[in-house]
């Protein structure tokens, strides 16, 4: 309650209640009001600005910003498990599966290479956690590059894998008549006496000797390019092309099991041992060519023989004796 106020009236030699003025209290209203109004708005900005006080909206965000904070911390765990195991796929595709088909390795610069040129990642600028949101963003694009070039290079891998398997299926890996239906290995290849002449020739092939009729091989995948007589000295013969500059000859045939143009795998029946052309008794001469050149085929037997079996063979071929034809 306010107080009252008096003034000493010497004309009546009196004291007088002074009776305030309404303009000052009407004054003194506005100035309460605004002054609680300042006061309450001043206030209410602190408390707004402070950790204090807290709407329903600003924790409903907190909330939600701490989630985000979790997730991208599970987020940063996935990636560096991503890594890993990607980090082993590299590491066996360049050391064991790239190695064994003859591929170059990828270099570890293009696997980790960033991205140059302008900044991919202006947008995520200006927000709290943009250098955590945009070194993630950075860290998923070079994963994602990574696996592109990864997958390109199993794919690189799979095309070597299906050309090696066709190679190692075209080379003529067998022996051409099988070792129970032998009578024996006659004569190698290399220098030998000729049975016709007695002069001393090279002898181009390995001469099997077997009864007429006895089966032949094919010795790998490929295609009959001959089937006739008509080369001189071979009498009925056989010819199988198997890419990759590899040839197979069977000479002096009794019969075909193939025509020309036809295709063959590895082990087919392809014709019958017997004497036509220059032979001195039935048996069946082999030749492997390669690049146009006739090379030794005792080098291709690996896919037939003990070991024990390609001993005596290259025994009894490296004698230098009579050959059949």
């Amino acid at each position: 309650m306010s107080k009252v106020k008096y003034y000493y009236d010497p004309d009546t030699l009196s004291y007088r209640k002074i009776e305030p003025k309404k303009s000052r209290k009407v004054r003194n209203i506005v100035f309460f009001l605004v002054g609680s109004i300042l006061f309450g708005f001043l206030g209410l900005v602190f408390l707004l600005n402070t950790n204090l006080v807290n709407t329903p909206r600003e924790l409903s965000l907190q909330r939600e910003l701490k989630n985000y904070e979790l997730q991208f911390e599970l987020l940063d765990k996935k990636m560096e498990q991503i890594e890993q195991v990607l980090g082993n796929i590299e590491d066996r595709d360049n050391n064991i599966y790239r190695l064994y088909f003859e591929a170059n390795p990828i270099p570890e610069e293009q696997r980790r290479a960033g991205f140059g040129g302008i900044n991919r990642y202006k947008s995520l600028e200006g927000f709290n956690n943009s250098e955590m949101i945009i070194a993630t963003t950075q860290r998923l694009d070079i994963i994602q590059k990574q696996m592109v070039i990864q997958s390109k290079s199993l794919d690189e891998i799979t095309k070597l894998a299906a050309a090696k398997e066709k190679l190692l299926a075209a080379i003529p890996a067998i022996q051409p008549v099988r070792n129970e239906d032998l009578t024996r290995m006659a004569s190698g290849f290399g220098w030998r006496s000729d049975p016709f002449t007695k002069a001393r020739k090279m002898h181009w092939g390995m001469d099997f000797t077997a009864p007429r009729g006895i089966p032949i091989y094919a010795t790998g995948d490929g295609v009959v390019i001959r089937a006739d007589n008509k080369s001189s000295g071979y009498g009925k013969h056989i010819r199988i092309d198997h890419d990759y500059e590899y040839m197979s000859l069977y000479a002096h045939l009794s019969k075909y099991n193939v025509r020309k143009g036809q295709k063959v795998k590895r082990g087919d029946l392809i014709g019958f041992v017997g004497n036509t052309g220059r032979s001195e008794a039935p048996h069946l001469h082999y030749e492997v060519w390669k690049n146009g050149d006739r090379i030794n085929p005792i080098n291709f037997y690996y896919g037939s023989l003990t070991a024990e079996e390609f001993e005596n063979m290259l025994k009894y071929a490296t004698q230098e004796n009579q050959s059949l034809d």
